[in-house]
C-alpha cells in the first residue's frame, strides 16, 4: 500500500506545483523584484486610438458593439472603430455600421480566420494605440482610457486588460476560480517583466509594434505578446481595464474552447519556436505557465488510479472497517442532493477539461491546427 500513496503523493505535489506553486513563486518574485507600470492618463488623453474588432457576428451584435465602444471617456475625437469582417463567414454588412464617421468597416484579408482579419483591420488603422476587442464582451467607459494610459510607460510595448465574468445561477463554477487565479498570475508576471499572453477580448498594442499574424494562427493573444517580448518590450497587465461578459459557461463549451487554446499553444512552438530560445527573457515563465499545464492529465490520472488503488487495498486488508464507511459515503453521495450535484458537476468538469487538453495534444502531434471552425 505504501507504493500507490507514494505515488499519489508525487502526482498531487506536482499538480501543486504547477498550479499553485508557480503562481506563489511569481509572487513572491513580484514582490521582492518587481517593477510595476506607470500609467499617464494626462498624457495618454492625446494618444489616438483605433480600437479594431474582427467579427463573423450577426449585424446586430456588431452595431451594438460598436456602440458600446464609443461610448468611452477617452476624448471622442481621438478615437476610431475599425470593424474587420471575416473574409469567409461575415454576417454583417458594411451597411449595417453606417452614421458614424468614426467607424469603419473593411473586408478581413485572405484565407479568413480572426488572424488574417485582425492583419487587414490593423492596416486600416491610423490610432497611435491599437485597442484589440471582441464582439461578445463590453467594456466600461475607463477601459480605454486606463489601457491607453500604461501604454505611457515606454518599457511596455502592450497592456492586458482584466476580464470579468458574470454569475452563474449555481454560483460559480470552475471558469472562475481559472479566471481569478489567471489574472492574479498574469498581474505578478507584469510586475516581475512580462504576462505570458494577453487577454483577447481586452488589450492595447502601439500600432508601430504590431507583428503581422502569420494566418491560421489560433492565439493571436499569445503571438503578439511573445513577439513583442523577443523585440525587448515588457507586457503588462491592469485590473484598471476591464472586459464584462455575462455569457454562461458550462463544461462542454468550456471544454471546446480550452482545446482550441491549447492547440494554440502548440501551435506557437511550430511557428514561433524563438519563444524557447534564451533570447526569451521570460522563457522559464513560458514554459511553467503555457507548457507544464498541458501535463495535467497525466498526474491528475495517475493520482486517481493510486486513490483507488489505496482504497481497494485498504478494503481488501480490513474489509470490516472499510466497506461501511464506502457504503456510507456511497448512500450520501447519492441521497442528499447537494452532495450529489457537487460530485457530479466535479466529475463533469474534471473529465471535461482533462479530455480536452488531449485533444490539444492531439493536434499539436497531428498538426492539426484549423480549429476555428465556428465563430468565437
Amino acid at each position: 500500500m505504501t507504493i500507490p500513496l507514494v505515488v499519489a503523493a508525487i502526482a498531487c505535489l506536482a499538480l501543486l506545483a504547477i498550479w499553485f506553486g508557480y503562481p506563489l513563486a511569481m509572487w513572491l518574485l513580484a514582490r521582492a523584484l518587481g517593477q510595476p507600470l506607470h500609467p499617464d492618463r494626462e498624457a495618454a488623453r492625446r494618444r489616438t486610438v483605433s480600437v479594431v474588432v474582427a467579427s463573423r457576428e450577426s449585424a446586430g451584435l456588431v452595431v451594438q458593439r460598436v456602440a458600446n465602444l464609443l461610448n468611452t471617456a477617452h476624448p471622442a475625437e481621438l478615437v476610431e472603430v475599425i470593424v474587420a469582417l471575416d473574409a469567409t463567414g461575415a454576417a454583417a454588412t458594411g451597411d449595417d455600421l453606417e452614421g458614424d464617421t468614426r467607424v469603419r468597416v473593411i473586408r478581413g484579408d485572405a484565407p479568413g480566420g480572426k488572424a488574417a482579419t485582425l492583419n487587414a483591420g490593423v492596416r486600416a488603422a491610423t490610432g497611435d494605440i491599437l485597442v484589440l476587442a471582441d464582439v461578445a464582451q463590453e467594456f466600461n467607459r475607463q477601459t480605454i482610457p486606463a489601457l491607453v494610459a500604461c501604454l505611457e510607460d515606454a518599457r511596455f510595448g502592450a497592456v492586458s486588460g482584466a476580464l470579468t465574468l458574470g454569475r452563474q445561477a449555481h454560483g460559480p463554477n470552475p471558469v472562475h476560480v481559472y479566471w481569478a487565479l489567471e489574472k492574479w498570475l498574469r498581474r505578478n508576471e507584469s510586475l516581475l517583466h512580462s504576462s505570458i499572453g494577453v487577454t483577447g477580448a481586452v488589450y492595447a498594442v502601439r500600432r508601430a509594434l504590431w507583428p503581422p499574424i502569420p494566418a491560421g494562427t489560433i492565439l493571436d493573444d499569445v503571438f503578439v505578446p511573445m513577439m513583442l517580448v523577443l523585440g525587448g518590450h515588457r507586457i503588462g497587465f491592469t485590473y484598471d481595464a476591464q472586459a464584462f461578459d455575462i455569457r454562461a459557461f458550462d463544461s462542454s463549451a468550456e471544454g471546446e474552447r480550452k482545446a482550441r487554446t491549447l492547440t494554440g499553444v502548440l501551435q506557437l512552438l511550430a511557428i514561433l519556436p524563438d519563444v524557447l530560445s534564451g533570447s526569451n527573457p521570460v522563457r522559464a515563465q513560458f514554459v511553467m505557465h503555457k507548457l507544464a499545464r498541458l501535463t495535467t492529465p497525466l498526474f491528475v490520472a495517475v493520482l486517481g488510479l493510486a486513490g483507488v488503488t489505496t482504497v481497494l487495498l485498504t478494503t481488501m486488508r480490513n474489509p470490516r472497517a472499510m466497506v461501511p464507511i464506502l457504503l456510507v459515503v456511497a448512500v450520501a453521495v447519492v441521497a442528499v442532493a447537494p452532495l450529489r450535484r457537487t460530485t457530479m458537476r466535479t466529475m463533469r468538469w474534471t473529465v471535461a477539461l482533462q479530455a480536452a487538453t488531449l485533444r490539444a495534444i492531439s493536434n499539436g502531434v497531428r498538426g492539426r491546427w484549423s480549429v476555428w471552425s465556428s465563430p468565437r
